[in-house]
């Protein structure tokens, strides 16, 4: 066997997903093949400080997901950007492992997800896994995100978008003259639900404004939709595939926080009970909003499937859960590649995306 893959773990952060992400590294950590890799957890605080951590003991109420949390640290870290052997430094300037091969970032939400990390590790010349900076950014904002499906004609729910220097002119009356009802109010930066209401009436709505404005400075309010809520995951780069599709089966209001992470909130039928035509439908608009929106690597497109056969893109999330009860890696399961499988191509698209890049002149002389 040959030398292993020295690979670097990325997860918490200073983000309303930090528990989120917690879940999906210990997952990640636990599926890689230990005969391949050479495994280093780096786990950022609240705080945004980077440390590293023992596999063993690297998180407290591992089993609770509302209470789970990284455990004190012995090491913080920072990551150098100079293209030397050693990239990871203790603060007093110690050097601590070789140079990693790749990174996973298992980060969900903002400083995470949405191009910052992605950043970094293209300065630090770090292969990692998923999206690069323009596509993380792009399907981070859901209001960017959206502008774009529309001018390429990938139906979408209609939407409004607000910042908070325009708090004064956003209207119930308006927004429901627009949208119907009932319309959700969702931060246009963020994900798994966080900050996210339902409205139905003007009871409690500038509230409902306020708290979303509490997790970004700039929101949207998106109409409802009735239909089955279809989710397809997409794997690669340049030749991207697509699984089959799945469906949530709420038991919730709708698919928010508790319904992703706790027991019991979701049902997820994968693959879903739809017609043989729609399977690839579904297939095509997801491979559509993938290459649309620059994605690479991975991603869930999610749907909304109307009773009139309609398929409208409700989202696209370029770093999926992967916990326990997460869809992405279910939906590869139906489709015939388990979880270490999946782990193993993730990383090779990773690595091959950095070998192409190497590939490209960095000086006109």
């Amino acid at each position: 066997m040959g030398k292993k893959i020295n690979i670097g773990v990325l997860f918490g952060g200073k983000s309303s997903e930090h528990e989120v992400s917690l879940l999906s590294a210990k997952n990640v950590i636990g599926g890689l093949d230990r005969n391949k890799y050479d495994i280093h957890l780096i786990g950022i605080d609240k705080q945004g400080q980077w440390h590293l951590h023992d596999e063993a003991v690297f998180l407290l109420n591992a089993d609770n997901p509302k209470q789970v949390c990284l455990a004190p640290p012995t090491t913080s870290v920072a990551l150098t950007l100079r293209k030397e052997d050693k990239q990871l430094l203790s603060l007093s300037g110690k050097p601590l492992l070789q140079k990693l091969d790749v990174v996973f970032p298992v980060l969900h939400g903002t400083n995470g997800e949405d191009g910052t990390v992605q950043g970094i590790l293209k300065l630090a010349d770090i292969p990692f896994v998923g999206a690069s900076v323009l596509g993380s950014a792009i399907n981070m904002d859901k209001d960017v995100m959206k502008r774009l499906l529309r001018d390429a004609g990938i139906p979408a729910a209609k939407f409004m978008t607000y910042k908070r220097s325009a708090l004064s002119q956003i209207s119930f009356e308006n927004i429901k003259n627009e949208l119907g009802l009932p319309f959700f109010i969702k931060p246009a930066n963020g994900g798994s639900s966080v900050g996210i209401s339902k409205i139905r009436s003007s009871e409690g709505f500038m509230e409902k404004v306020l708290e979303a404005f509490s997790y970004d400075n700039k929101i949207i309010f998106e109409e409802g939709i009735e239909g089955r809520e279809i989710e397809c995951a997409v794997l690669g780069n340049d030749y991207p595939i697509v699984s089959l599709p799945g469906e949530v089966i709420h038991t919730n209001d709708f698919f928010d926080y508790e319904a992703k992470y706790l027991p019991g909130g979701l049902i997820f039928e994968a693959p879903a009970k739809v017609s043989e035509k729609d399977v690839p439908r579904f297939q095509e608009v997801a491979l559509k909003t993938y290459k649309t929106l620059c994605a690479e690597g991975m991603a869930r497109v999610d749907f909304f499937f109307k009773p009139n056969g309609e398929i409208l893109v409700n989202e696209i999330n370029t770093i999926p859960g992967f916990t326990s009860l997460s869809t992405y890696p279910t939906l590869w399961k139906a489709s015939g590649l388990n979880y270490s499988e999946l782990l193993d191509r993730l990383i090779e698209l990773a690595l091959e995306r950095s070998e192409q890049e190497k590939s490209l002149r960095s000086s006109f002389l």
